[in-house]
């Protein structure tokens, strides 16, 4: 039988086979020792053949297809196996809240180089806009413009004023669509806001921290009654990169792109090279100073936790 995995708990997998009935499965045990270095072998969206236990409604999963594609993160700050949240997506949608909790602009730019890299088309949602009065208004227009100069789609939304609600919907139809972001931007809510028959859990945010607290504890892949699904992740801390050359950070960077084969050196890094097309684009104003800081950054191995 063939399915498609639409909850990883660790050790079981939920798959919907084509009839839209759910089995219950788990690894075949060979399977594991397969020289696999993620945290997880099998992901949300992977397509796998299982067969059923004996007089059981559970399954074994035998093989996993090819995938289209996936996205990966490190495990946590500390570990270097790899966790794949999610493959075979159409598109990834990060929500964003600049305040209330805050998500960083380092952070958004190692999202938005995970997808450049696994060939995810990705936009931004600036969530919870009916917060953002005066100068938060005016930063989040100065972000917008920032990312949609360099050819990313962005959307205000809020749910509870309806702004942009009917223009995320309209993004995510007939689309698997990956939904990330911290804990607290507001995801699941903005899930049962288009899709209120998914009920999902909800919090309030921490008045102590400010920060989100996890709703959701596993990735699972939702149907959407007008056509698609939706992937709902847990809450993500930090995004740690993997697998990436320095030789290849620049070329995630779609502003860089133009530049890179006009530096004097073919190994340019874009730092503090003599003659380089990059720095000189920065100076120019062409690459605005913000996202080459996260250039920098992501080339010096920080990571980011906001």
């Amino acid at each position: 039988m063939e399915g498609k995995v639409i909850k990883s708990t660790g050790s079981w997998y939920l798959v919907r086979t084509e009839t839209g009935k759910i089995h219950a499965c788990r690894l075949k045990g060979k399977f594991r020792l397969n020289g696999i270095k993620h945290t997880n072998p099998i992901t949300v969206g992977d397509q796998v053949e299982f067969e059923l236990e004996t007089e059981s409604e559970n399954g074994v999963i035998h093989k996993l297809y090819d995938r289209k594609n996936h996205i990966i993160r490190k495990a946590n700050n500390m570990s270097k196996q790899t966790h794949i949240i999610a493959s075979n997506l159409d598109q990834s949608l990060l929500i964003i809240t600049l305040a209330f909790p805050k998500t960083s602009l380092g952070f958004i730019d190692r999202f938005l180089v995970s997808a450049e890299a696994y060939h995810i088309p990705a936009i931004l949602v600036f969530n919870k806009i009916d917060l953002m009065q005066g100068e938060w208004e005016d930063m989040v227009d100065e972000t917008i413009q920032r990312y949609q100069k360099i050819g990313y789609t962005c959307l205000k939304t809020s749910t509870v004023t309806g702004a942009g609600i009917e223009a995320l919907t309209a993004l995510l139809k007939n689309k698997i669509s990956l939904l990330s972001g911290h804990s607290g931007v507001g995801k699941s809510t903005l899930l049962n806001h288009i899709e209120p028959n998914l009920d999902l859990k909800t919090t309030a945010i921490s008045s102590y921290s400010l920060k989100g607290q996890h709703t959701t504890t596993f990735a699972e892949m939702h149907p959407l009654s007008f056509g698609g699904y939706i992937v709902d992740t847990p809450g993500i801390r930090e995004f740690g990169l993997v697998d990436f050359e320095d030789a290849e950070i620049s070329h995630y960077f779609k502003e860089m792109q133009p530049f890179i084969g006009h530096c004097k050196f073919n190994n340019c890094k874009h730092i503090n090279e003599p003659e380089c097309a990059v720095q000189d684009a920065v100076k120019e104003g062409k690459i605005s100073i913000e996202r080459f800081s996260s250039y920098l950054s992501i080339m010096s191995k920080e990571d980011i936790y906001e």
